[in-house]
């Protein structure tokens, strides 16, 4: 995927500011995404946050979002009014508001309302329902850097047939997809993952 991520701002030198209208700028994915397999296997595919914007809008739409909260209240009616698919989240303030802007307590008070939600999430699960959370990239907001500072990140899997597991560190974040792809009976768009489904599955 390339893009082309424009993001306003205002202030002056010094005391910049971003504004809440990012635009991204997307050519159309090169391969077959995991998306073009879940549309062609007619599950239904709904976006919360900027992941539209990951694939220049093939087989997704998706609700943008400012906030965390909002994409968590965004999260809960999806629950509640699918009763099937995949719904695909970018939960932006971790990435765009504290860990590139190095705001340490920010993602820290972000991390507490976060481990807040989750018992709320978990209580609209049911059935076969598999959440599996995670980050595309690591931003430290205690590095010098703004830019990405870490190549590990967290996965955690929740459900009502989760059992707790170990997942060990995956070769590749592929692995997610191919979690995914196995979840819904599709064939991976690639052979680099591996899927961890039946480590968590009980």
């Amino acid at each position: 995927m390339s893009r082309v991520i424009a993001r306003p701002f205002t202030g002056t030198p010094g005391a910049y500011q971003r504004t809440p209208r990012r635009k991204d700028f997307s050519i159309q994915p090169v391969g077959t995404t995991l998306l073009d397999r879940l549309a062609a296997a007619g599950v239904p595919r709904r976006g919360i946050g900027k992941v539209d914007d990951l694939f220049a809008g093939r087989n997704i739409t998706s609700e943008h979002t400012a906030t965390n909260a909002d994409a968590y209240r965004m999260i809960e009616r999806a629950l509640d009014d699918m009763t099937a698919g995949f719904i695909f989240v970018n939960v932006i303030e971790f990435d765009q508001s504290w860990g590139h802007r190095n705001d340490v307590p920010g993602f820290h008070e972000g991390l507490k309302q976060l481990d807040a939600w989750i018992p709320r999430l978990e209580s609209r699960t049911k059935g076969d329902d598999l959440i599996l959370l995670t980050a595309d990239h690591g931003n430290d907001p205690t590095t010098p850097s703004t830019d990405h500072s870490r190549e590990a990140v967290p996965i955690l899997a929740l459900g009502p047939r989760v059992r707790p597991a170990a997942l060990g560190e995956r070769s590749t974040f592929a692995d997610l997809g191919a979690t995914v792809a196995e979840y819904f009976g599709v064939a991976p768009p690639l052979a680099a993952g591996t899927s961890f489904l039946s480590g968590v599955w009980a």
